[in-house]
C-alpha cells in the first residue's frame, strides 16, 4: 500500500469511527428516553438495562451507518480540498478516482458486511430486543398502569387520567372495569375522583385506595328469564379499598420470547418461507371466497332461489304484484336487510384481505431492505466523497448539515416508499429501492462534477445572468429610413 493510500485510509478511518460512535451513543440514548415510560421506576437491575442497550445497538445501526459514511467521507474529502491536499495530487498527476480507489474497495467490503450484518445480526437484534420490551412492560404493578388507556391488571381493567408522586403512585380520574370470574363480560365498574397505590412495588397484593367515587354492579341471575329484570347495586363511597393479586407482574422470565415471528426479526431464507406461506392462505382464501359467493349471489343462483317459490302456470302476473301491501312492504325490508348485512360482510372480508396484504408486503420489502442497507453505504460514500471536494470544507459545521439534509431526505423517502408499497400502492420491491434509486443518479453527477473540477454551479454566472435580466436595456436610437 503506497503512503498516499495509508495516509487517506487512516484519515477516513479514524474519522467514520468517531462520528460512528458518536452517532451510535445519541440514537442509543434516544432509544432509552422513548421507552422510558416502560423502564423508568420499575426497580429494573443494571444487567437488563445493559441488555437493553446491547439489543439496541444492532436496531440502531442501519441509521448511523450509512449517515455516518456519508458525514465522514464529506468531512475528510472536505479536509482535504480545503487544505490544498488534493491540488499537490493533481499537480502531480494524481486523479481524485485514483485517491478514491482505497476507499472504494474498503466501502464495497463494508457494503457486503453490511448485508451480511442486515441478514444476522440485526433480525436478533430485533428479536431481543421486541420481547425484553414486552417483559420488562409486564414488570411491577404500578408502571403497569399508563396513563389514558385501559391497562390489564389482574382481573381488571384500570385507566387513570393522571399519575404523579415519585414512583407514580397517586391517580388522578381512575376507571376500573372488573371482570367476573362466573361469566365473561364486565359487570363491575369502579369510577373514582383520586386513588393511591399503597403497597410496596415488590408486594404480590396491591393495594388501591380509592377516593370519592361510584360503584356499579350487574346481579348476576342463574335464570335466564329473570336476567331482563335483574337487579344491580349502585352506592357511593368516600373511601374504597381494592385487594389484587398481582403475583404474575411480578414474576417475569426477561429471557422468555413470546414473539419470533415478526418480519424484522427473520433471515432471508425464513422471511422467503413465511411469503410462501402467506402467499398461498391469501390466494386460497381469496378464491374460497370469491367461489362462495358466486355459489349464493350469481344470478343463475338467485333465480333458482326464487323460482321454486313462484307458480307460473295457473297465475302469470309479476309475482310481487301477487303480494298484499303488508307482504310487499316486508319483502323490501327483509332485501334491504340482506343487502346491507352483505355490503358488511364484504366490507369486513375486503378489511382482513387488505390487512393480510400489507403483511405479506411487509415481509417482501424485508428482504430487499438487506441488500438496499449495503448499497446505500456504498452510493452515499459516492455522494459524500465529491460532496466534500466540491465545498472545500472540513470540521463538523458545513458538512455535518449538508450530511444531516442529504440523509434525512433519503431516510424520509424511504419511509414513504415502503409505507405506501405495503398498502400497495406499487410493488414492494419499489418501496424498498425507491430511496436508494433516487440519490443513485446524484451520486454520479456529483462524482462527474468533481473529477471534472466543476462545482454544483458557477455562482458569479448564475448571479450574473440573473442581474443582467433586470437591467434595464437601453433604448436604441431611432432609424431613418
Amino acid at each position: 500500500m503506497k503512503i498516499l493510500d495509508r495516509y487517506i485510509l487512516t484519515q477516513f478511518i479514524k474519522t467514520f469511527l468517531s462520528v460512528f460512535i458518536v452517532l451510535m451513543f445519541i440514537l442509543i440514548l434516544q432509544a432509552i428516553w422513548l421507552y422510558i415510560k416502560d423502564i423508568a421506576g420499575k426497580d429494573i437491575d443494571a444487567i437488563t438495562i445493559v441488555k437493553f442497550m446491547m439489543y439496541t445497538i444492532p436496531v440502531i445501526v442501519p441509521l448511523a451507518l450509512p449517515l455516518s459514511i456519508l458525514l465522514a467521507s464529506i468531512m475528510v474529502f472536505g479536509n482535504m480540498a480545503e487544505n490544498y491536499e488534493f491540488a499537490a495530487m493533481k499537480s502531480n498527476g494524481i486523479s481524485l478516482q485514483r485517491a478514491m480507489l482505497s476507499l472504494i474497495i474498503v466501502i464495497f467490503s463494508l457494503g457486503i458486511t453490511s448485508f451480511i450484518f442486515a441478514n444476522t445480526v440485526i433480525p436478533w437484534g430485533n428479536l431481543k430486543q421486541r420481547n425484553l420490551r414486552r417483559n420488562i412492560a409486564q414488570v411491577k404493578p404500578a408502571m403497569a398502569i399508563s396513563e389514558n388507556v385501559f391497562n390489564q391488571l389482574g382481573d381488571i381493567n384500570i385507566k387513570v387520567s393522571d399519575k404523579s408522586g415519585e414512583k407514580g403512585e397517586f391517580l388522578t380520574d381512575v376507571i376500573i372495569h372488573q371482570k367476573s370470574p362466573r361469566s365473561a363480560g364486565n359487570f363491575k365498574v369502579i369510577k373514582a375522583e383520586k386513588g393511591e397505590l399503597k403497597s410496596s412495588l415488590k408486594s404480590d397484593v396491591i393495594q388501591l385506595v380509592l377516593y370519592n367515587g361510584n360503584y356499579y354492579e350487574d346481579l348476576f341471575v342463574d335464570k335466564p328469564q329473570k336476567r331482563a329484570s335483574s337487579p344491580f347495586v349502585k352506592s357511593y363511597f368516600d373511601v374504597y379499598t381494592l385487594n389484587q393479586d398481582v403475583s404474575a407482574l411480578n414474576d417475569v422470565d426477561m429471557d422468555s420470547e413470546s414473539v419470533t415471528d415478526d418480519h424484522q426479526m427473520l433471515k432471508i431464507n425464513e422471511l422467503q418461507t413465511q411469503i410462501d406461506s402467506f402467499s398461498y392462505n391469501f390466494n386460497n382464501t381469496k378464491e374460497i371466497h370469491n367461489k362462495n359467493q358466486w355459489l349464493k349471489w350469481s344470478p343463475d343462483r338467485l333465480t333458482e332461489r326464487v323460482a321454486k317459490y313462484i307458480d307460473t302456470t295457473t297465475n302469470t302476473s309479476p309475482f310481487f304484484e301477487r303480494l298484499s301491501i303488508t307482504e310487499q312492504r316486508r319483502s323490501l325490508e327483509d332485501a334491504i336487510n340482506k343487502v346491507t348485512q352483505q355490503k358488511y360482510l364484504l366490507r369486513t372480508r375486503k378489511d382482513q384481505l387488505q390487512q393480510e396484504l400489507v403483511r405479506l408486503n411487509k415481509y417482501e420489502i424485508e428482504i430487499h431492505k438487506k441488500f438496499v442497507l449495503g448499497v446505500a453505504c456504498i452510493i452515499l460514500f459516492f455522494i459524500g466523497a465529491p460532496l466534500g471536494a466540491i465545498i472545500r470544507k472540513g470540521g463538523m459545521g458545513l458538512p455535518l448539515v449538508i450530511a444531516t439534509i442529504f440523509f434525512l431526505t433519503y431516510h424520509f423517502i424511504g419511509i414513504f416508499a415502503e409505507k405506501a408499497s405495503a398498502e400497495g400502492a406499487f410493488p414492494a420491491w419499489i418501496g424498498a429501492w425507491l430511496s436508494t434509486a433516487i440519490i443513485f443518479p446524484i451520486g454520479i453527477f456529483l462524482t462527474y462534477r468533481a473529477t471534472t473540477d466543476q462545482g454544483f454551479f458557477n455562482i458569479n454566472f448564475t448571479f450574473s445572468a440573473l442581474l443582467d435580466k433586470f437591467k434595464k436595456k437601453p433604448k436604441l436610437p431611432p432609424t431613418s429610413a
